[in-house]
């Protein structure tokens, strides 16, 4: 469940990416790359931690 809900915010993260660099927004731009990053660090640690 818990890789449903990072995939979920990966999605949300690179639509914000996209849609920022579409309506040059560097601030969105960030906001969605620190969502993807965040999101992948916290699956890798989920995974590492076995649960």
């Amino acid at each position: 469940m818990r890789y449903v809900i990072a995939v979920l915010v990966v999605a949300l993260g690179l639509a914000a990416v996209v849609y920022g660099g579409a309506d040059d927004s560097p601030g969105l731009q960030l906001i969605g790359a620190l969502l993807v990053v965040g999101a992948v660090l916290f699956a890798v640690r989920t995974a590492r931690r076995g649960t």
